[in-house]
């Protein structure tokens, strides 16, 4: 067996690669799986993309993308399966999947963590939004030999187009990069939040609970990110991310929050800032909306809150009280170790190549 990962980003730079592809290479070679990953971006590219400016340069990196698709299109024969994460290419229609499935007849694996086939227009995409062509994500599920999801919610649009859509939630080694476990006998308490910069404005909705919290308590909040959040907090206190230092900051962490609006772009996305938290024992507090509700046991690892006041009263306990926190934390740590771990789902990502 040969698989060609067919993927966006550079490695180690995304957490949906990172976690949904790059981490399941081990197992790979345990099983000894022979397989190839090629980038869509380059790692030059991919350093300036969400930048104000470099357009030529930006020009440059999409067209040398796009030709190195093309010539990957010659070495498909030598491969027994395509796992496409995402897309092939991030615009336009998808000609590399229609190519690799109608033309070269190769068994398709179609992988997302994300309702990407909803318009999401950002300041940072807004240029490019209008070539996305979001209607490719119904004609790739349609071609694929399996389509794997990451939440409920995805795999129910995938299996409108195809029955082999499976549920494979974003996962982790907690044997290894989650082993330990935050203590919460600490003198100050930090409420913390690690994500991208295309989550970064869902903060906002929670800027007002912490404001009044700031009012009665004294905590810092932590943000870690790539880019700095633009919030009226003098709690706030920002980390920029790396892959290096990414546990040990989380482990600064008491309290994970993870606020979504209750959209259905919202209802797309997994919840992996949740599942990060809770696999170092740090308990989780987040919107009650989409994968949220399935993944933190309400009360038991964490809660899932609906309007503002449940935001404060939940966040004021935890703040208040630290044997909760490592009773919630603990809980959650398990939680993890037993439902999201890749132990717990090793035999569901090998069975896509089956």
């Amino acid at each position: 067996m040969k698989v060609l990962f067919v993927v966006p980003y550079p490695v180690g730079k995304a957490a949906s690669q990172r976690y949904r592809v790059e981490q399941w290479l081990p197992v790979m070679e345990q099983k000894s799986i022979n397989y190839r990953l090629v980038p869509f971006w380059s790692a030059g590219a991919w350093a300036i993309l969400y930048k104000h400016g470099y357009t030529l340069q930006k020009a440059a990196g999409l067209l040398n993308g796009v030709l190195k698709r093309l010539f990957l299109l010659f070495s498909l024969p030598s491969y027994t399966y395509i796992f496409i994460h995402r897309e092939a290419t991030p615009v336009g229609p998808p000609w590399f999947e229609w190519l690799a499935a109608k033309v070269f007849r190769k068994k398709l694996i179609y992988d997302f963590d994300d309702a990407i086939w909803l318009a999401n227009t950002s300041e940072d995409n807004s240029l490019v939004a209008k070539y996305k062509w979001h209607r490719k994500t119904a004609d790739i599920c349609k071609w694929s030999y399996k389509v794997s999801c990451g939440n409920h919610f995805l795999q129910e649009y995938a299996l409108k187009y195809n029955p082999e859509a499976v549920y494979l939630p974003t996962v982790l080694d907690t044997t290894v990069n989650y082993k330990p476990i935050k203590n919460q006998e600490t003198v100050d308490v930090t409420i913390g939040w690690i994500g991208s910069h295309s989550t970064l404005p869902y903060l906002k909705l929670l800027e007002p609970v912490l404001q009044q919290l700031e009012q009665k308590y004294s905590f810092r909040f932590t943000v870690i990110a790539d880019r700095e959040p633009e919030l009226q907090l003098r709690s706030l206190n920002f980390i920029p991310w790396t892959q290096e230092t990414e546990i040990e900051d989380l482990l600064t962490f008491n309290i994970g929050v993870m606020p979504l609006p209750d959209t259905e772009w919202a209802k797309g996305k997994g919840a992996f800032k949740a599942l990060q938290y809770m696999a170092l024992g740090i308990p989780a507090v987040a919107s009650g909306v989409g994968a949220n509700m399935v993944a933190i046991p309400n009360g038991i690892a964490g809660y899932t809150c609906i309007t503002e006041q449940e935001w404060y009263t939940k966040l004021e306990l935890l703040l208040q009280n630290a044997e909760l926190r490592t009773k919630l934390g603990s809980a959650g740590k398990l939680w993890v170790e037993q439902t999201y771990s890749i132990q717990a789902h090793q035999n569901a990502f090998l069975g896509l190549f089956t």
